[in-house]
């Protein structure tokens, strides 16, 4: 494994490894991140402790900067996280083309940034000035963030976890942006188009909903429940990036689906995904679609 681990520039944060694409056989159970200073291994599945600890030892003594080598089971009932090397670092700040971010270890299954998501990022920073965006299922307002840093003149944030938008609010802070620009809204989706009506119309749409959420939301179910309401708060011309996660469902799925429930929508392009996560099953990774809403 050690031959495919690769890096850049480690002032920025990345995926080192990404085994879930199936491209190095005998390591789909694994990837490896790069949250400066801290190099967190996830696993999928259990492995040998002694190659888990050479390995944690390779990476430490090969990533500059590392100070703490730490490993996620998500084999594991609630995730469990624990130290391999160095020291116990809880948080972080990270960057991201000149965007920084809180990270938080050991606290939930996910730590505060998706890291495949990076070209939708940077594709919004590069069209958000003076444009009004709506972020639905924000997380922690990372899409929110490169909005404001490319000129957006006004973020709406939209996500059921206010614990989540608390983050957000601290990483717009962290980035000394102007948090009047910005709304944040803990409010369940389904059950509050007519308040996204009233905060309308929006210029640029980003949906990067989870595939999965027990009571809360099933992509494969809810998707068209999203689509068939855009028309009440997009503006004529609009931009969308529409996200899919769940690797059981393709970009064709996707496209049916706004074909079906907006057909207004004139899909655009695919963005690509950072290189270090490549598939070798085509649809199963992150997939990430323009449209313009016409």
């Amino acid at each position: 494994m050690i031959e495919f681990i690769q890096w850049h520039d480690l002032s920025q944060t990345q995926r080192l490894f990404h085994g879930r694409g199936h491209a190095y056989t005998g390591f789909e159970h694994i990837s490896v991140d790069w949250f400066s200073p801290v190099v967190l291994i996830t696993l999928y599945k259990e492995v040998d402790n002694q190659w888990l600890a050479e390995l944690a030892q390779w990476l430490n003594e090969n990533i500059d900067g590392c100070q703490s080598v730490q490993v996620q089971y998500r084999c594991r009932s609630m995730a469990p996280q624990e130290i391999l090397i160095g020291e116990d670092i809880q948080q972080t700040v990270v960057e991201e083309q000149g965007r920084k971010y809180h990270i938080r270890f050991g606290r939930s299954q996910n730590h505060g940034l998706f890291l495949d998501m990076l070209n939708g990022r940077n594709w919004l920073q590069a069209n958000a000035e003076n444009k009004k965006v709506l972020n639905l299922f924000s997380y922690t307002c990372a899409f929110s963030v490169a909005a404001l840093a490319g000129g957006a003149s006004e973020v709406v944030n939209v996500d059921l976890s206010k614990a989540s938008l608390s983050v957000g609010r601290e990483n717009h802070k962290l980035n000394q942006q102007d948090l009047s620009k910005v709304k944040f809204q803990g409010i369940d989706i389904f059950k509050s188009f007519g308040r996204l009506k009233k905060l309308g119309p929006f210029d640029v749409l980003v949906c990067d909903p989870p595939s999965f959420q027990k009571g809360s939301v099933n992509i494969q179910r809810d998707y068209g429940k999203i689509l068939r309401r855009l028309p009440d708060f997009m503006a004529s011309g609009s931009e969308l990036l529409l996200c899919l996660n769940s690797p059981d469902l393709d970009e064709n799925f996707l496209k049916q689906q706004v074909e079906e429930y907006c057909p207004r929508c004139q899909f655009k392009e695919q963005l690509s995904n950072p290189e270090v996560f490549k598939e070798v099953h085509q649809g199963k990774g992150l997939k990430v679609l323009r449209y313009q809403f016409i």
